[in-house]
């Protein structure tokens, strides 16, 4: 026999028994952190976010889907999209709550990136949420601009998401993104 077969039968040949520390959501978290930040350096951190900003467009759009049958097809207030906005990011593994809500703004905070703590040194993962809280907001009011004023990513101790929900002079003023309601094109 030898010496590399008696070293592998002395070893538990039942791997699938081993303490090994790999789940789906650890493995998909490496697998953005890696991916952004091969984005941020080949293409530099704008463009990466851009690049991003692309799939949380997507994302958004289907996340908001989703909301939209649960709810039946409805538009919905304000205080509502607060909730929901909090809902999805808590059922991703997120821990996000409302700081404080007016006519028009709603002020998110959060304690742990649902991405996981892969995203510290990369800040253009932040538009998933700019896009996903975004595309949701505007859906549903018309108009959203989401300002990222902390963020795990920037290695912050947690998360402070301003989103305006009508175009006022403060939202005017705030550094973000604008979204606005798509109309469709109505069937002759």
């Amino acid at each position: 026999m030898a010496t590399a077969d008696i070293a592998f039968s002395e070893v538990n040949s039942d791997v699938s028994t081993l303490e090994v520390p790999l789940k789906l959501s650890s493995f998909l978290q490496s697998l953005l952190s890696y991916l952004a930040g091969t984005l941020e350096e080949v293409v530099g951190v704008e463009d990466a976010a851009g690049f991003i900003a692309l799939v949380g467009q997507q994302m958004g759009n289907e996340i908001n889907q989703i909301y939209q049958e649960a709810m039946g097809d409805r538009l919905v207030p304000p205080e509502v999209v607060a909730k929901i906005l909090v809902d999805l990011k808590n059922r991703i593994e997120g821990q996000f709550f409302i700081v404080e809500q007016d006519a028009d703004r709603i002020v998110l905070g959060n304690h742990r990136c649902p991405l996981g703590s892969g995203v510290v040194g990369h800040p253009s993962l932040c538009m998933m949420t700019s896009n996903v809280f975004g595309v949701i907001t505007a859906h549903h009011l018309g108009y959203a601009k989401v300002c990222i004023e902390g963020a795990i990513a920037n290695g912050d101790q947690g998360c402070r998401v301003v989103v305006y929900t009508r175009p006022s002079a403060a939202a005017q003023a705030a550094m973000g993104r604008e979204y606005y309601k798509l109309e469709q094109p109505k069937d002759d």
